[in-house]
This record gives structure tokens, C-alpha cells and sequence, in this order.
């Protein structure tokens, strides 16, 4: 399976240096920002994006990040993204049964505290179109997250929603992160 269009022959060099870096990371080719190199200005700004992520930060553990990150991708229906977010998982601390519940009901899986259940929740609503917050969910969620919290989940929930939009309406096949 191939993308909408092929990566450029020429690549300017500071866009080579970045994809060599993040295909070292990945161990993937990274085909994003490979065609991202057709409008550089697309490809710089995408990627100083990617390079600022949150990882872990405080109560925002990897794993807390990494449920965002595999429910966005899941939302939004991107293979790659799925391929890609959902790699590793086990490695963030999450079961095989809590990556699956991701994908439909996660009050089955009777694993996930309460604030991962209420952070899935306000991604899943985050990568819904059209946007609709209800008073009532963003008021829990306030109350479990700090403001610097809330920012993170949201920041990393839109930032998987544009990588999203992004790569499907490219046609990018996912990557292989899986195999």
C-alpha cells in the first residue's frame, strides 16, 4: 500500500538530518516526513511539534500518555497512528486486555483508576467531530487533573488528532510499528 503520493526525489538537507533522526528513533521509515519535505515549512513545524511531546511529566505518567495517545488514534480510526501509539504498549504498563477495551467499552476492563477512565473519556470527546464538551465531564475532569494536567491530555490528545488528520488525508500506510 502506497500513500496519495510519493516522497520528493531532493530533500533539503535539514529535513535530512530530521528524518534520519527520527528514522533512527523509530527504526521505521518515516514517511510522514518524508512527504512532509514537499512544503518544508510544514515538515519544521510538524516536527519541532513531535520533538516537544510529552512523555512523562509529574502524575502524567508514560502509561497515562500513552492511554491518551492509543485512544486518540483510536477515535479518529488512523491506522497509522493505531500501528504507531499502540507499539510497545506493554512496555507503558498496559495489558494486552486494556489496549483492546480501547478500541470500545474500558468500564469492562476493571484495571484502569479512575482518572485514566475520565482521561480516556475527555480524549475520546476530543477527537470527536463535531466538539462538544459537556459542562458536567470537563468539571470532573478539573477536579482530577491539575491545569497543568488538563493541558497535557488535551495538548496531547489534539496533537495525535493532527497527526491524524494529517497522515490519512495523505493516504500514508501504517508503518510496520506492530510487526
Amino acid at each position: 500500500m502506497q500513500a496519495f503520493i510519493e516522497q520528493p526525489k531532493r530533500i533539503p538537507l535539514i529535513l535530512k538530518l530530521g528524518i534520519w533522526v527520527s528514522e533512527k528513533i523509530t527504526g521505521k521509515t518515516m514517511l510522514p516526513a518524508r512527504i512532509l519535505a514537499w512544503y518544508p515549512k510544514a515538515a519544521i513545524g510538524s516536527g519541532i511539534m513531535e520533538s516537544l511531546v510529552a512523555h512523562k511529566d509529574g502524575a502524567m505518567t508514560q502509561r497515562m500518555l500513552k492511554l491518551i495517545r492509543m485512544t486518540a488514534s483510536h477515535a479518529v480510526a488512523c491506522p497509522f497512528c493505531i500501528d504507531m501509539n499502540s507499539h510497545e504498549h506493554r512496555e507503558a504498563g498496559i495489558t494486552d486486555e486494556e489496549a483492546e477495551s480501547l478500541r470500545g467499552d474500558v468500564e469492562k476492563v476493571g484495571t484502569f483508576s479512575e482518572r485514566e477512565k475520565l482521561a480516556i473519556q475527555y480524549t475520546r470527546v476530543i477527537s470527536q467531530t463535531p466538539l462538544k464538551f459537556h459542562p458536567d465531564l470537563v468539571e470532573r475532569v478539573k477536579s482530577a487533573f491539575t491545569e497543568r494536567e488538563f493541558v497535557i491530555l488535551a495538548s496531547t490528545a489534539a496533537q495525535v488528532n493532527y497527526w491524524a488528520r494529517l497522515i490519512q488525508s495523505l493516504g500514508i500506510p501504517p508503518a510496520g510499528f506492530g510487526e
